[in-house]
């Protein structure tokens, strides 16, 4: 379903951008409760608006272990996720950012992960990952611990990234 340009401003303007310092904070661990389910309400509808495939509470200014992402279209959310098992084997791939206007670089990441973590019901999950999704999930999580992709890129990766986000109109805009 096409997002209209007034929800796509609306949900950009609520990401928080690249040199914003929350983006570099720690996550406190997040209690299931009605604040946390409206905060994930909120998360869905900017990660959908912003069409994205993952959005981490930091990027909404909120420090709170949890995050939000689609596996196969398939929407899920995950309160104080942790990755528990990741791949010796590693695989580098361009990887795209809302909280860089949404431009990509080159980051290497564990190819298989498994990640556990409790739903919105307070249930014990665990996803076992591989590719995409691995990455997705590897990305939302590193979000949590003050860490964005341009931290993770070389540093020819990262002088490349800096040149083109200075270059590039903020979204929303």
């Amino acid at each position: 379903m096409p997002v209209e340009d007034s929800e796509r401003a609306a949900a950009w303007a609520q990401i928080r951008q690249f040199g914003d310092p929350v983006l570099k904070e720690k996550s406190h661990q997040a209690q299931v409760d009605e604040d946390l389910r409206a905060l994930v309400d909120r998360m869905i509808r900017i990660m959908d608006g912003a069409e994205g495939v993952g959005l981490a509470a930091p990027q909404i200014g909120v420090l709170r272990r949890v995050i939000v992402f689609r596996l196969d279209k398939e929407l899920n959310v995950l309160v104080n996720p942790e990755i528990t098992w990741r791949s010796e084997e590693t695989v580098r791939d361009d990887e795209g950012c809302l909280s860089l206007a949404s431009l990509a670089t080159q980051v290497e990441r564990a190819e298989k992960v498994r990640v556990e973590g409790e739903d919105l019901d307070g249930k014990h999950r665990v996803y076992e990952l591989k590719g995409l999704k691995a990455r997705i999930l590897q990305h939302e999580i590193d979000h949590l611990e003050g860490m964005m992709i341009i931290d993770r890129a070389s540093r020819e990766g990262r002088k490349d990234l800096l040149a083109r986000l200075s270059r590039t109109k903020q979204p929303g805009e």
